[in-house]
């Protein structure tokens, strides 16, 4: 404890630290503040409580930090800005030009921004003309089209507002913006889901005993999370070994950007929203609601689903990765950069190695992602209340962990750098671990 209240004196005693946490902080109110600020001419009282807050729905209303049931300003929140960026990320490997573009350093860099930032808008526009369709079209005190087209427009500007302050987050702040406002996005849907769980159990069944029960199993999934995590970091760190051994050669080392799980949550994305077609599948054909194998992919709890499930969520890793990680171009970078694997020949060989290693590797990354995807249902199967369920694992369990280690990584770093003690007794707070090979540095992540 005295080694705790020390580093927060030592943290408050680095003026750009402070600034920079403060500046952090600061930002996020300004996002949850708006959160809060209802889109104009829709009447609050109209809005259904517990629409979008099921399914995939539920899951954007998690990410949005309950702005989406709540008809906010902010209702999509950064979701059309992530989308824009993966297109444009598989841009650069399908079509030349933004492959150029990714080759021109800064310059390059600047020009896939303001892309992004277009395309960020044309998403935001057709999501925010479906979001008006389909949730607040019952709560409007405008006549159409012009509460459409306002509302479009509110939209937009809130996710380009969102997507600024995240921007601000990563350069005046702490940690990376945009994941920061997901992270605090989930965050403030517990208490709410913590409150009607335990209400729940304390009036309903199972008693106060099953809700501490509870807590302590969604602690333990944190803690096994965090240990996995860590884990499978080390298992890319020992096929580095084998890559470069224990030596320097030419008195430089070289990293390669190797990960354990490329494609971060994506999969389970993906996943999930193949999950959805057997459920809808009765609204267009009425006999198919009748049929066992439809009956039992749409029950989120059977183990039909799950398996299912799981095995996607493992093929989806592998096919993501492949089309975002090029060895071919790592073996090319090397070459170009005078840098080698030893006992490997340049050219093919090389990207052939760098191709077996990736597919290695990957293999763990993508169990651990189906493992933690699968839990909240097995929550849901001890009745634990579906929102609830959903911190017990999933793309909510891994963007927390993973944002949470980043950022006190950041912290960490500022610390040693100016020689006080880091966070923890026991050693350095392993956030993204760069893997070596043989001259340069990129950091490596889950």
């Amino acid at each position: 404890m005295k080694k705790f209240f020390t580093t927060l004196s030592n943290i408050w005693k680095i003026e750009d630290l402070r600034v920079r946490i403060t500046n952090t902080f600061l930002f996020l109110l300004i996002y949850r503040i708006g959160s809060f600020i209802v889109l104009p001419g829709i009447n609050p009282a109209s809005l259904d409580s517990q629409r979008g807050k099921e399914g995939l729905m539920g899951m954007l209303n998690m990410f949005a930090g309950g702005s989406f049931s709540r008809g906010s300003i902010f209702a999509l929140g950064v979701m059309p800005y992530i989308s824009a960026s993966i297109v444009v990320q598989l841009l650069g490997i399908a079509v030349p030009y933004f492959t150029k573009l990714q080759k021109e350093g800064e310059s390059g860099r600047t020009k896939l921004n303001q892309w992004t930032r277009y395309l960020t808008i044309g998403i935001t526009a057709l999501q925010a003309i479906g979001y008006v369709k389909s949730q607040v079209s019952a709560a409007p005190l405008i006549a159409e089209p012009m509460f459409t087209i306002l509302t479009v427009f509110v939209l937009t500007a809130g996710t380009l507002f969102v997507m600024w302050l995240g921007e601000k987050i990563t350069d005046k702040g702490i940690g990376n913006g945009i994941s920061l406002i997901i992270m605090v996005g989930i965050i403030a849907q517990l208490p709410g889901a913590l409150a009607k769980e335990f209400m729940g159990r304390v009036n309903g069944t199972g008693g106060l005993f099953i809700f501490i029960v509870e807590i302590v199993a969604l602690i333990a999934v944190v803690m096994f999370t965090i240990l996995i995590v860590q884990g499978t970091r080390k298992i890319a760190v020992q096929y580095a070994k084998r890559i470069v051994g224990n030596k320097q050669y030419g008195g430089v080392r070289q990293y390669i950007p190797l990960k354990v799980n490329a494609a971060g949550v994506m999969p389970i994305i993906f996943a999930q929203a193949l999950m959805f077609i057997p459920a809808t599948i009765p609204q267009f054909f009425k006999s198919a609601g009748s049929n066992s194998v439809v009956i039992a992919l749409s029950d989120y709890q059977s183990w039909g689903h799950n398996l299912l499930f799981a095995v996607l969520i493992i093929i989806f890793t592998y096919f993501y990765t492949a089309i975002t990680v090029n060895p071919n171009q790592m073996a090319d970078d090397m070459k170009k950069n005078g840098g080698f694997i030893p006992g490997v020949k340049p050219g093919k060989a090389t990207a052939d190695f760098i191709d077996g290693v990736i597919s290695k590797i990957t293999l763990p990354g993508s169990i651990f992602l189906a493992i933690i995807a699968i839990i909240p249902a097995i929550a849901a199967i001890f009745q634990v209340d579906s929102q609830f369920a959903r911190f017990f694992g999933g793309t909510s369990l891994i963007i927390l962990v993973g944002v949470v280690l980043d950022t006190l990584q950041q912290i960490e770093s500022h610390l040693l750098m100016r020689h006080y003690d880091g966070l923890m007794k026991t050693g350095r707070i392993k956030g993204r671990t760069a893997i070596p090979t043989a001259a340069g540095t990129t950091p490596t992540a889950i």
